[in-house]
């Protein structure tokens, strides 16, 4: 796990193994974005991988050299596959083809990327990529079914429009996919939250006021979703219930994605039975119209429309479990610990994380947070502005102590 302030991957060694396919361009982005989030990326190509992106263009967005071969220049042979492998933390190809997923599966190394594959205990990613009939053939899946039995982490394909013209299965994923692909492979192996199952809410709900209209808030979802991430990348089962956002959904997480107040509750307390962690980061609705109207509300001559709106109780209370340590969340605009503090009791938490809106830096749609850690005895942890990544770093360390 990265210290606050780190990226999340630094330390953390990533062999990047790329064959010969047109979705190695997308390679690249892959390389990139593992690079800005701390990683040591290495890349090992196959010789027909060379053909679609050049090596020069790894080594420079890696900041490493790139290994094309078994052989070396200024020697008979080379064994740097052997050391790479031995210390990478993760192996991910991307992208995959089917040749490739054959001798993965048969064991047969004659080129550096399945020399390392073989030489190295590290987690697999692995990232198929070629025509849909290719992908669907009784031979690949037999070699795809191989592979994940063996604890490969299969990532893909997608269906969608392929190099061939047709349309079908066999499109690798996206780069932030694959990202996250290999940010929960390190995690399953090395995290403090193995064997833990974490349920966060995020995002505002929304209450209809007609077909059209709803009442919400100003929630992006932002801190619910770091939360979950920082769960994942902890080696934990993560399930995000999350109300509207606009987040792309964070590959290895389960997400349910919900409206109403009654559609996250329904979602939210049959998970608790099982779970060890709540993340009540979602901004619920305190409010929602009595009466919904079945039709659009014509605004005609009125200057005013004049609206009867209910109390929605509280349902956090309701959420229970043998071994749940639940976390609530206090959106405030004024004495946020003291009011966070208030509420623990109703809600049975461990822990409230309180934060004042109007502070700068915090609140909603930030990518930075300042939050107050709230604890049963009373006791107030400040913590400084940090990344909502690091604020829920932060939360899981602190909860940890209560399961």
């Amino acid at each position: 796990m990265s210290k606050p302030g780190q990226p999340p991957l630094t330390g953390r060694r990533v062999v990047l193994s790329v064959a010969g396919s047109i979705a190695a361009y997308k390679s690249a982005y892959v390389t990139s974005e593992l690079v800005k989030l701390g990683a040591h990326v290495d890349v090992v190509m196959t010789e027909s991988a060379q053909r679609f992106v050049g090596s020069t263009t790894f080594a420079a967005l890696s900041h490493n050299p790139v290994t094309t071969s078994l052989w070396d220049q200024n020697s008979e042979i080379s064994i740097d596959h052997v050391a790479l492998a031995t210390r990478a933390d993760c192996i991910v190809i991307a992208p995959a083809t089917a040749s490739l997923l054959a001798k993965l599966a048969l064991g047969i190394t004659d080129d550096a990327v399945t020399a390392t594959v073989l030489a190295s205990s590290a987690p697999l990613v692995i990232a198929p990529a070629m025509d849909a009939d290719m992908y669907g053939a009784p031979s690949t899946q037999t070699n795809v079914a191989n592979l994940r039995e063996r604890g490969a982490l299969i990532v893909g394909p997608e269906s969608g429009r392929l190099a061939s013209g047709l349309v079908g299965k066999g499109r690798m994923i996206e780069p932030p996919d694959i990202v996250d692909a290999v940010r929960k492979a390190i995690g399953a192996r090395q995290g403090d939250y193995i064997g833990r199952r974490v349920v966060v809410t995020a995002g505002g709900t929304r209450e209809p006021i007609d077909p059209v209209r709803v009442i919400t808030n100003h929630s992006t979802g932002k801190m619910g979703y770091a939360v979950a991430e920082a769960a994942r990348d902890r080696g934990a089962e993560t399930v995000l219930i999350s109300a509207a956002t606009g987040l792309r959904s964070p590959w290895g997480i389960k997400t349910f994605n919900v409206s109403t107040v009654d559609e996250m509750r329904g979602a939210t307390l049959p998970m608790c039975a099982e779970s060890d962690v709540l993340v009540m980061a979602a901004a619920i609705s305190d409010f929602r119209p009595k009466s919904a109207a079945d039709e659009k509300i014509k605004k005609r001559n009125a200057n005013t429309l004049n609206m009867e709106l209910e109390t929605i109780d509280d349902w956090m209370p309701l959420a229970i479990g043998p071994r749940l340590a639940k976390v609530a969340f206090a959106a405030e605009t004024s004495e946020a610990a003291a009011k966070g503090a208030a509420k623990m009791a109703a809600k049975g938490a461990v822990l409230t994380v309180a934060n004042d809106v109007t502070e700068p830096g915090s609140g909603f749609g930030t990518d930075t947070n300042r939050v107050d850690i709230v604890r049963q005895d009373g006791s107030v942890e400040p913590l400084p502005l940090m990344s909502k990544y690091d604020v829920g770093n932060a939360i899981l360390d602190r909860v940890k102590s209560y399961l």
